[in-house]
């Protein structure tokens, strides 16, 4: 059974410290509580998920509190078989009490009870005033105190970059509760309109889907390798790619893709190329790598390879070249306007009167409520900030109705998917949007956990109308990329980064002692040129290449790259690009905002003020 526990954290993307100790400790688990390994796997997520661990890897540390965990889920389990007519008093009966209402208990008993579900979707709690008439029967609001509402480090800054100094920013600490929000949230004024141009091409709305056949993917594949090979020569610096499994002794270049020779973990002894059926006929061969100093590979990823292939059977690598090398064409037209002063010196002193692209910008990615509810308290707080700050952009990235959820997963819910998320969402960005003014801009972005949408990657955007102000919230498609106020962004809300990690294997030097892995990830998103590069995908991922082959696609380098993740938070400046012949790197300020809830507790999310470039701009992570 060991082997079935190890299989079960693996597919659910976990890593295990201490492998021998964990298993046989898990194994004992579920002998003594009479546990699957699918169901222990499944209890760990949520132990995960409400411990608020930052990295998906398994340690021994963590067994102790594990096995609390699984003691209070069976309390739990004996507390909820209740004796029929059998009633359980609960904080719920003590608020009708003191506040005086007239409830008979036994009637309550004795008829169908009211749906739980009809108070969690109370606005109780809301910061403006709301009304959805879903309100219990005796018509006075309750007094619920969620875990969430007792948190006390509200908007706490976790993490800043601050590179212009006269700026004014959160306070990092909330010393006193009843303090007047102006010491706590600096309100601006309204700015200029924010301009908004969606680029690029993605699924329609109620295109078909789950109708890719093995050609697509093939052709999807092969095209990948083929556009890397002719950036890669087109740059200069590269010869015409040839063969890699014809045998010769004299060094060659080649381009493929990276592939697991298996179904385990990527390594080094098992990494294969295969190159384009154009040179090879898609064939694979075997790749050696004890020559290269350094590396980072993944299944999927498209790299140049110089080397030599002396028996035909093994491609003995002497250079690996990881990114499309920024040609002077592309740097030119991915470089900010900011740089090209320094590249046309004849334009100088016009380029010095072009106004610098400016926008302040807040960033969420869901879950927007708590795992104990449906209240949507996060997303509440969130838009109560977004007031108060009012910034030119507001981008909010998916799921808003969270498949995974415990009461969407159960089915305890009144309303459908879609009543959810037109009341509870849309409703509210809607009296945001009013209150920010017609200055503002909402983007919303789906995820392919959003029970209301189409399960499938590329995703479609959501099919939204909003009366009124069609001009001021806009749904993108998943992945997209847009433009507003000259600054170009992408994002996805598929947790890539995640992914990534859990699929690369590096190697390194062991004098270099700086090696940033978060920044080593995001930049493989850039430098393939691609939002989801792996390949096979991971399982959660429904990737269609029948739907817009071109979606997946990064046509142009992203001033700011907003990839929401399962890892711990970070904002980080990236450069792409080798530099020289008096060329600067193209820069890009990528984001993981973190969750907006996490288990009962509050997430983060990013506060960015974009002045001119990735280099002269602030951004905040901010506890909700």
């Amino acid at each position: 059974m060991e082997d079935q526990i190890k299989a079960e954290f693996i597919k659910s993307d976990f890593t295990l410290d201490q492998e021998d100790e964990i298993l046989k400790k898990c194994l004992t688990f579920c002998i003594n509580y009479k546990l699957t390994p699918s169901d222990l796997v499944s209890s760990w997520e949520i132990y995960y998920l409400n411990r608020q661990l930052n990295e998906p890897v398994v340690r021994d540390v963590e067994m102790d509190g594990f096995l609390q965990h699984l003691q209070n889920e069976q309390k739990e389990a004996i507390n909820s078989r209740e004796e029929p007519g059998l009633h359980i008093y609960s904080s719920n009966d003590v608020d009708m009490i003191l506040n005086g209402e007239d409830v008979d208990i036994e009637e309550e008993v004795l008829h169908t009870p009211i749906s739980k579900s009809q108070n969690r979707y109370s606005d109780s709690f809301d910061s403006t005033p709301q009304t959805n008439g879903n309100v219990p029967s005796s018509g006075k609001p309750t007094k619920l105190i969620t875990p969430f509402g007792r948190r006390t480090d509200k908007f706490v800054v976790k993490f800043s970059i601050e590179n212009m100094p006269n700026t004014e920013n959160v306070k990092k600490e909330d010393v006193n509760e009843n303090q007047d929000d102006d010491d706590i949230i600096r309100r601006v004024k309204p700015g200029k309109r924010c301009s908004l141009v969606v680029h690029g091409s993605g699924p329609e709305i109620d295109c078909r889907f789950m109708y890719d056949r093995i050609a697509d993917r093939f052709n999807a594949l092969e095209n990948r390798i083929l556009k890397h090979a002719t950036a890669l020569v087109s740059s200069g610096r590269y010869e015409e790619p040839v063969d890699p499994t014809v045998s010769s002794e004299k060094s060659i270049f080649t381009v493929g893709m990276i592939c697991c020779d298996g179904e385990g973990h990527l390594n080094e002894k098992s990494t294969l190329l295969q190159s384009s059926a154009e040179h090879s006929g898609g064939q694979r061969v075997r790749v050696e790598l004890h020559n290269v100093s350094q590396y980072s590979i993944f299944p999927g990823q498209v790299v140049g390879i110089a080397g030599h292939n002396p028996s035909g059977h093994c491609f003995i690598a002497s250079k690996l070249i990881d990114s499309i090398p920024l040609s002077a064409a592309a740097a030119d037209e991915d470089l900010h306007p900011a740089k090209k002063p320094a590249l046309d010196p004849e334009s100088l002193s016009i380029g010095l009167a072009i106004p610098q692209p400016e926008l302040s910008v807040i960033i969420a990615s869901g879950p927007f409520t708590t795992i104990d509810n449906l209240l949507f308290e996060p997303l509440k707080e969130l838009l109560a900030y977004a007031n108060r700050k009012l910034p030119q952009l507001l981008i909010l990235l998916g799921p808003f109705i969270d498949s995974e959820h415990p009461e969407i997963k159960k089915g305890n819910v009144d309303r459908t998917f879609d009543d959810i998320f037109q009341f509870e969402i849309l409703r509210r960005l809607q009296d945001c949007a009013e209150y920010m003014g017609s200055h503002a801009r909402v983007v919303l972005v789906p995820s392919v956990r959003d029970a209301n949408h189409d399960f499938v990657f590329p995703q479609p955007p959501f099919d939204i109308h909003p009366p009124d102000l069609k001009h001021q919230i806009t749904s993108l498609t998943n992945p997209g990329m847009f433009e507003a106020n000259q600054v170009k962004i992408g994002c996805c809300s598929v947790d890539i980064l995640k992914h990534l990690s859990g699929e690369e294997t590096s190697r390194f030097p062991r004098d270099e002692t700086s090696r940033d892995r978060m920044s080593r990830l995001a930049n493989h998103i850039l430098g393939q040129r691609s939002f989801y590069p792996l390949y096979p995908p991971a399982e959660s991922v429904p990737l269609d290449f029948s739907l817009a082959p071109e979606a997946l696609n990064i046509s142009l380098i992203p001033d700011i790259l907003i990839l929401p993740s399962d890892l711990k938070y970070f904002v980080k400046v990236l450069s792409l690009g080798e530099g020289g012949e008096g060329e600067q790197p193209v820069k890009c300020i990528c984001v993981n905002p973190g969750r907006l809830s996490k288990g009962e507790g509050g997430g983060t999310f990013v506060e960015l003020n974009y002045y001119g470039s990735p280099d002269t701009s602030n951004a905040s992570i901010i506890g909700i």
